[in-house]
């Protein structure tokens, strides 16, 4: 579960930490205090888009750090296998670093993309923003939720039909290559043929290309080489005044006195050495010079040969590897050629037989599928039913498509009637937008007894919501709370008074500057806030016992639950 959340410098935000806990923790405050800057904060963390505006007026940069505890050793495993980082006791730090023209991503201290950031989120926290429950509106996801019902089931299925699907593509558009005309197959057979002749009579060798470009710059700077060689032979071991001749006098002179004391004697053999290690160079730079000397047929060739191997990397890869690599397609491709039709033949049986295994697969996925969509349907109605749809009639329809992708060959659309005799309708001609977030919500409700995300967020998921069903929709949350941490912001005190963690988000004026902070409240506290949120500015005392009414009638309903 999120155990703690550190915000700084972010919009309104100078710096605020706040640590939650299990089981209900609601946030509230008044409208404008900044109740969507703490969800976009954690949003941020987990890799959505940031922006150099986000950063706090007169501030370098904006830091959020998200600290999880887990437990579930499975959990742990998978995040493990996805090579991110994990402290003991199962403690993962999630931070992100804003500054105006980057912003970098670490897990427990290890930098990490924003990609891994967002597939560790999938595991941890699942966020339901404001207008999220807009997106039933669109067929597509539909299928999304249902397979998120069947997944222990359907996953494995997936897999093998995505990796179907892709040999089935692959093979079906390399058939609509290979079906032209006679006479576009024999001008590709010739230019391959003639390509792959080109490439063999070059006769490459791997590395050849770098050590010629080595050599053929000794060759063009040869007299400049061998100018300042000479002049380095001439100081050291040419003539009466070099270095060589310098130092073997030196050594005749110790010599003759090397008997008379053991120092001399000892210098005398230094000076040896010396003169041995003049000699070894003057040997060996005679050695180089002589290398340096090249005929002018020596060096046409190489350029020759060099201008020959760039001619075949800007032809046909930029290395001498790509271009042998190239050279084997080609003999692949002239082979397929030379034997089109019984090359296309064997095409169209592959693609026959895959899309047979591509058809079957797709029947076990709709076969699940369907099964699977009368459960969800069957517990969605029981969902809707406790979140006030006292007359409510839900169905999934899993219809067949003509087309094939990815994800099977199935249209799943759900369709809902909320009143008695009328006909099953899709979401979007039949939902207003507090029905869109009731109904959500019991996909979430329902999902949560089937998935292993330990944290959910719901931002606002009362909008359009209001009495009696407020009160479901308060009961519904408190259920969730029981097996997974909820962090829920809301408007609404029937459902703050279920929290069993109260938080109150709130403006305040410093240094001449408004700073949003967070603080969970006390008891006492919370009933002033219930008191706020249910009489507005002017809070009395009646007010103020109808939020303790509130409080215990949310007690009650929770040990009912």
């Amino acid at each position: 579960m999120l155990i703690s959340l550190h915000v700084k410098n972010l919009a309104l935000i100078k710096e605020t930490e706040v640590s939650f806990r299990e089981g209900l923790n609601i946030l509230s405050g008044e409208t404008g205090a900044g109740k969507s800057i703490i969800i976009g904060s954690i949003n941020l963390a987990l890799g959505a888009r940031a922006d150099k505006d986000m950063i706090r007026h007169g501030a370098e940069y904006a830091l959020v750090e998200l600290v999880f505890q887990i437990s579930d050793a499975d959990m742990l495993q998978r995040i493990k296998e996805m090579e991110i980082p994990v402290e003991e006791d199962g403690i993962v730090i999630i931070q992100r670093k804003i500054q105006p023209n980057r912003s970098i991503c670490k897990v427990c201290g290890e930098t990490v993309t924003t990609k891994q950031i967002k597939e560790l989120a999938e595991l941890l926290i699942d966020i339901h923003g404001q207008h999220e429950h807009q997106s039933l509106l669109y067929k597509k996801n539909h299928m999304e939720i249902l397979d998120s019902f069947a997944a222990e089931e359907l996953a494995p299925i997936k897999v093998k039909l995505k990796e179907s699907y892709r040999r089935y593509v692959a093979l079906r558009k390399e058939l609509d290559e290979f079906r032209v005309d006679e006479s576009a197959k024999a001008k590709e057979l010739s230019l391959a043929e003639f390509e792959y002749s080109e490439i063999e009579d070059a006769n490459l060798t791997s590395g050849e290309d770098d050590e010629l470009e080595t050599l053929y710059r000794r060759m063009t700077n040869s007299r400049q080489l061998v100018e300042a060689a000479s002049k380095v032979y001439s100081l050291l071991g040419a003539g009466s005044n070099s270095v060589a001749d310098s130092v073997g006098r030196a050594v005749r002179e110790l010599r003759a006195i090397e008997e008379f004391d053991d120092t001399a004697k000892q210098l005398t053999l230094e000076l040896e050495n010396i003169d041995d290690l003049v000699s070894d160079f003057n040997r060996s730079i005679a050695g180089y010079m002589s290398d340096m000397e090249f005929d002018e047929q020596s060096f046409r060739e190489t350029e020759e040969r060099l201008n020959l191997l760039n001619h075949m990397k800007l032809k046909y890869g930029g290395s001498i590897e790509a271009v042998k690599q190239y050279q084997e397609e080609l003999e692949q491709r002239i082979e397929k050629l030379r034997n089109a039709d019984a090359y296309q033949a064997k095409l169209e049986k592959e693609l026959a037989d895959t899309e047979k295994e591509l058809l079957q697969t797709c029947e076990a996925a709709s076969a699940v599928r369907k099964k699977e969509a009368k459960k969800l349907s069957e517990d969605m109605i029981q969902a809707l039913t406790e979140l006030n749809f006292l007359e409510v009639s839900f169905e999934i329809q899993v219809r067949k498509k003509e087309e094939y992708s990815a994800l099977g060959n199935d249209d799943v659309e759900f369709m809902i009637s909320t009143n008695p005799g009328e006909p099953m309708k899709n979401l979007g001609s039949v939902a207003s937008g507090g029905e869109l977030s009731r109904i959500m919500l019991a996909i979430k409700t329902v999902l949560a007894s089937r998935d292993q995300i330990p944290t959910m967020i719901f931002d606002e998921i009362d909008t359009g919501i209001s009495g009696k069903t407020a009160w479901k929709v308060s009961e519904k949350l408190g259920v969730i709370a029981k097996n997974h941490q909820i962090i829920c912001i809301t408007h609404l005190p029937q459902i703050a008074a279920m929290a069993d963690h109260h938080f109150i988000i709130a403006k305040r004026a410093e240094d001449n500057a408004t700073v949003t902070g967070i603080t969970e409240m006390n008891a006492e506290e919370s009933v002033d806030e219930l008191a706020r949120m249910l009489g507005g500015e002017v809070i009395t005392d009646a007010v103020r016992e109808n939020a303790k009414e509130l409080i215990h009638t949310a007690k009650m309903k929770k040990e009912a639950l």
